[in-house]
């Protein structure tokens, strides 16, 4: 029943974020795990995704992905980048001030993957990267989670995978370093946050499979 259910999930959120985004994370390339971090800092603000993807992909298409690139382009550049991304009106002067921050940060750091290196664990390497300012436990945990494939990192199970999990009577504790798991984690993040959180249970697609259905 239980690779029912994941066959199911992945058939309905068949890609992870950073699979969406053209982002290859399993190569270990610096510059893909740089390119998720950017996302992930996007992704970190009160907005939805899907203006924080297109957002990215304004990024993208200026071809700002890079820590230097970004503190090239300046303030009033990623404020129009920002703009045209659709929805950070509210946002867009502290969020340009806040990716100048972190980039300046980042770079007299030595960089995600000499952090990395430095770093003694899963927990202390999310703790250096809190501690550039703008960088907050939503953030880094969006960060972690699709990096589980690399030693040491094991970030927390977020509290939107436990509950769509829950109701799935899927079990978590299982091998957390392989693809299949890291894609069944995005997925019942998405179940979590788009039908489980809002209490759209009619319209589940897995609700067939869900325990909790049958009380609502």
């Amino acid at each position: 029943m239980e690779n029912k259910k994941i066959k199911k999930l992945f058939q309905v959120f068949p890609k992870t974020y950073s699979e969406e985004l053209g982002i290859n994370l399993w190569s270990k390339n610096p510059e893909e795990i740089f390119k998720w971090f950017l996302a992930s800092v996007l992704f970190g603000k009160r907005i939805s995704e899907q203006i924080a993807k297109n957002t990215y992909e304004e990024f993208e298409r200026e071809d700002l992905l890079t820590p230097e690139s970004i503190l090239e382009a300046g303030w009033d550049k990623l404020v129009e980048i920002l703009d045209r991304g659709g929805g950070y009106v509210r946002y867009d002067f502290s969020t340009a001030s806040r990716l100048l921050d972190i980039m300046k940060d980042l770079k007299e750091s030595g960089g995600l993957m000499e952090l990395y290196k430095r770093s003694k664990n899963s927990e202390d390497f999310e703790n250096k990267l809190k501690d550039f300012k703008g960088v907050g436990d939503v953030t880094a945990n969006i960060f972690l989670r699709e990096l589980r494939f690399m030693d040491g990192i094991n970030p927390k199970i977020c509290r939107f995978v436990e509950i769509s999990a829950r109701n799935l009577d899927i079990n978590l504790e299982r091998d957390r370093k392989t693809q299949n798991f890291i894609r069944l984690e995005s997925a019942l993040l998405r179940l979590g946050k788009d039908y489980c959180r809002k209490k759209k249970c009619k319209v589940c697609p897995v609700r067939k499979y869900c325990r909790s259905f049958p009380s609502h």
